[in-house]
């Protein structure tokens, strides 16, 4: 079982900064698929950024050169250090964690944290 906690959400004007973390704690290894979620209001849930059990990062479009996601190994804890923030990032994040399968990582993760949320006002 993998247990996981997010931290760093709140309330920032546009042009902002905020660092989200993603404690880890459970029968967790470095090389577990790693990701972060968002839920907007109206909006679906969408994957923000991945890293594979490679380390290697994907970002979706919207918040690349923005966002940047890393491990902290030693620690055990994913950060999502989010720059130049915009009201359309308004949203629930989550992170979420999978052990990697054969062909990489899957569409669908086990394990949750239970969010955290982020507002951007203009």
């Amino acid at each position: 079982q993998v247990q996981l906690a997010e931290s760093g959400g709140g309330s920032v004007q546009v042009g902002g900064s905020l660092r989200l973390s993603c404690s880890a704690i459970g029968s967790f290894y470095s090389t577990y698929c790693m990701k972060w979620f968002r839920l907007g209001p109206g909006k679906e849930r969408e994957g923000v950024a991945e890293i594979d059990r490679d380390g290697i990062r994907s970002y979706i479009d919207s918040v690349k050169g923005r966002f940047t996601f890393y491990l902290d190994k030693t620690k055990n804890i994913l950060y999502l250090q989010m720059n130049r923030l915009k009201p359309e990032d308004t949203a629930v994040y989550f992170c979420a964690a999978d052990p990697p399968r054969w062909f990489g990582c899957a569409s669908e993760y086990n394990y949750w944290g239970q969010g955290t949320q982020v507002t951007v006002s203009s």
